[in-house]
């Protein structure tokens, strides 16, 4: 039975999207839920599965392309055990001569998986010989002649260093992602249409790192998740907010919009680019739950897993820098918000304190704003009233 494979249903503010990559080839068995191909749109990575077991019968958009919402973009065949079948038979009686260059299999035809590891390991396909549907090279067949080849005489890997030399200055062109071409722009749009300023100040960390040293057990214990810094920045930065709702606010058109709640935006790198999901109600949530929810965002941007409803919205943004080791830096805004704090890396720091001097674990703080909305007086009195959160988080409880 043939089944039609469609791109899923587009989020309404998404127009088309791109074919990312095909993890199946035509011929190759797959099973129920196996991710067929990655979709990616301007703001997430949607993966379309097998509907059976069976096998993919064609593709009708290759790696690159661009599709609509519901396209159909490949032809799949149900009923993996006698494709299976078939497949073996037709694998054995098909004629394969690896030596044959006419016979050797295009890059094209190769999945993404054999095609990198060929790739890693500067390897011919014409070399390979191929045990896979109609003598298609599989990923094993792959690992093993570079298991044969490494326990091979020195003799047969003599001309190898000459290789080396031209890779040494070889270029390689790649596309752009749609996320990364999408980051890109709005990048540049923030710095051109918005009154950008960034100011500054530092912040003693002693207090809070002696918090998480003294309650850390506890705290992992009864909550299931580690105490960390993040939410002690989430709930500073909510508090602040309430202060300064200048801060809160936007800007569209000629009006100002002013937000009475607060969502804040997390920066978090992932492999495909950064992105920037949302804690929705942090006045309402509690450091377990802030720790939590960073948590489960962080891994779903790893894995590709982000939903559009996700990463939409948020009044204000945190980025932390410091977990790269940047010590300074001055953060983009994220449209259409109007203000981000970049965090840094927190460095042990000689600090006048009384009249004396003594070590104490210092980290920058960056606001930039935009100046548009947020006047000096607003933008410096917010990061004050961080950094007085910060250092003293009794003022958290006691909301003072």
């Amino acid at each position: 039975m043939s089944i039609e494979i469609k791109v899923p249903v587009l989020p309404e503010s998404v127009a088309d999207a791109t074919i990312a990559t095909w993890h199946v080839q035509p011929g190759e068995a797959v099973t129920r839920d196996q991710n067929l191909v990655d979709i990616e749109t301007d703001k997430v990575v949607l993966e379309v599965v097998a509907p059976e077991d069976g096998s993919l019968e064609e593709i009708l958009f290759s790696d690159g392309e661009t599709v609509l919402g519901e396209q159909v973009i490949a032809k799949f065949s149900a009923g993996a055990v006698a494709g299976k079948e078939v497949t073996k038979a037709e694998a054995e009686s098909a004629p394969v001569s690896s030596n044959n260059a006419d016979d050797s299999q295009s890059n094209d035809a190769l999945s993404p998986s054999v095609r990198r590891l060929i790739a890693e390991h500067n390897i011919s396909p014409e070399h390979i010989k191929g045990t896979g549907v109609g003598g298609r090279i599989t990923k094993e067949d792959v690992e093993a002649f570079v298991k044969n080849s490494a326990s091979a005489p020195k003799a047969a890997s003599v001309a190898a260093p000459v290789a080396v030399s031209t890779e040494d200055r070889s270029e390689k062109r790649v596309p752009m992602t749609r996320l990364r071409k999408t980051i890109a722009n709005r990048l540049l749009e923030a710095k051109n249409s918005t009154a950008m300023l960034t100011t500054f100040n530092e912040v003693n960390m002693k207090p809070i790192m002696s918090i998480r040293k003294q309650y850390q057990e506890i705290f992992e214990k009864k909550h299931g998740i580690r105490l960390g810094f993040m939410s002690f920045y989430v709930k500073a930065v909510t508090e602040a907010l309430k202060r300064f709702p200048e801060v809160n606010a936007s800007i569209d058109g000629d009006d100002i919009v002013y937000h009475n709640y607060f969502d804040v935006s997390i920066a978090v790198s992932t492999p495909r680019g950064l992105v920037t999901p949302v804690l929705r109600d942090t006045d309402k949530m509690s450091l377990a739950e802030i720790e939590k929810t960073v948590r489960e965002l962080a891994i779903k941007g790893r894995d590709g897993k982000l939903t559009v409803a996700d990463m939409t919205g948020g009044n204000f943004t945190v980025t932390n820098g410091g977990v790269f080791g940047s010590l300074m830096s001055t953060p983009i805004l994220n449209l259409p918000q109007s203000a981000i704090l970049g965090m840094h890396a927190i460095k042990d720091r000689p600090m006048a304190v009384n009249g004396q001097v003594e070590i104490l674990p210092m980290m920058y703080l960056a606001l930039s704003y935009d100046h548009r909305i947020v006047d000096g007086r607003e933008s410096v009195g917010f990061l004050v009233a961080i950094k007085d959160f910060l250092e003293d988080p009794t003022r958290l409880l006691l909301d003072i």
